[in-house]
């Protein structure tokens, strides 16, 4: 897999852990950069439509944040860099309460247990009442918290940047269990949220592995090398799983930067597929099918059983594209210039888009029932239909 070495280091922020390579501005476009394609005029086969949108601040801030909304109930939960947790009405967007914090907020929202819980660059985890935002607590962690939290069996399961995943009890706080990995010297800037169901956390980490943790008690399950860094410099060896794994029936997937996407036996680990392929962002599934935007933004459509592609779809590449999201027969995904775009699962086509925020999107796309919502860099969050 040949890359623009140069490019990739502007595009991305990295963390020098044994190097200590800053990762100051890195994310801005600049003249190294692949040009973004351009749009072009498409046939709208489907109309998005706005319902309603909130102002949220600074929104993602500066720190290239993905927060993401939650949804429980009818209620839906957002916050800001800057610490500022809004509760607005999931089909109206009427606020309901919203509460400032004294902490730069990272990682998040979660919505559950009665609870909504985020993560903060200082390194703690914070839960608030659903009802109205009273804090019940906060507990530290060893590093910043970039991903959501997890819940399950009231234990909140969260993972930080440099390679540990704990266990919260969700009504006090207090740290039930603590696992660590190995981190490599040079890693991506992000961290996977965890996969936590049926007493079951499934995690993966900056070095390739994914590994498989009880809920209860941590305890180790089983752990296997999804992918395997390759080539001289540290910036080819990096090999970071940064999305959260899909569980689908009877397998777990997950891809990795400049390594594979993977589906594996979420029992035993072991490997069914792999297809070679380099994404930092999430993957989603239907029609049997994942979906998964790559490194350089093209849109591909991979078969859950074999790991062959399906459909590819190369009219958005170098747009800085979101990991994506499905709703019905669609995969819907933001850009940089805050495009929401809407592909057809089944072929890849470009069926309809709507600008929502000049800033750019960089958070997945959250759906809930008919609704879904779309929450822009610069803090414009927007409640959408499809017709």
């Amino acid at each position: 897999m040949k890359r623009n070495l140069v490019a990739k280091m502007k595009a991305l922020i990295l963390i020098g852990m044994a190097l200590g390579l800053s990762a100051c501005g890195l994310f801005s476009r600049n003249e190294d950069m692949p040009e973004p394609n351009p749009l072009t005029d498409i046939k709208e086969e489907v109309k998005v439509t706005e319902v309603w949108s909130h102002s949220v601040g600074n929104g993602q801030g500066k720190a290239w944040l993905k927060l993401e909304p939650a949804v429980d109930g009818d209620t839906l939960y957002i916050a800001n860099a800057k610490g500022l947790v809004m509760a607005v009405g999931s089909h109206d967007g009427k606020l309901l309460w919203q509460k400032k914090l004294d902490v730069q907020i990272s990682g998040g929202v979660t919505a559950a247990e009665g609870l909504v819980i985020v993560g903060t660059l200082g390194g703690y985890v914070l839960a608030l009442k659903q009802n109205d935002g009273t804090e019940l607590w906060r507990t530290p962690t060893t590093s910043e918290v970039l991903s959501a939290p997890a819940v399950d069996d009231d234990v909140v399961v969260v993972q930080t940047i440099d390679g540990k995943v704990a266990g919260l009890l969700a009504s006090t706080g207090k740290q039930l269990w603590q696992q660590e990995t190995l981190q490599p010297l040079l890693t991506l800037r992000g961290s996977s949220s965890p996969l936590a169901v049926d007493g079951m956390v499934f995690a993966v980490f900056a070095n390739g592995e994914a590994r498989t943790y009880r809920v209860a008690n941590g305890s180790l399950v089983w752990n296997r090398r999804v992918a395997t860094p390759k080539g001289s410099s540290e910036i080819e060896r990096m090999v970071d799983l940064n999305g959260t794994p899909v569980l689908v029936s009877s397998s777990l997937y997950m891809v990795s930067y400049q390594g594979n996407i993977s589906a594996l036996d979420p029992d035993t680990g072991r490997i069914r597929w792999t297809h070679e392929t380099s994404s930092f962002q999430g993957l989603a599934e239907g029609f049997g099918n994942l979906y998964l935007s790559d490194d350089q933004s093209i849109l591909s459509a991979v078969d859950q059983r074999s790991g062959s592609v399906i459909w590819s779809q190369k009219e958005l590449k170098h747009r800085e594209l979101s990991a994506p999201t499905t709703w019905s027969s669609y995969v819907l995904i933001g850009d940089y210039e805050g495009y929401l775009h809407v592909v057809s699962q089944v072929d890849g086509q470009l069926l309809g888009r709507k600008k929502i925020d000049s800033s750019g999107i960089r958070a997945k796309p959250i759906v809930s029932g008919d609704m879904i919502y779309v929450y822009g860099n610069s803090g414009t969050l927007s409640a959408l239909s499809i017709r």
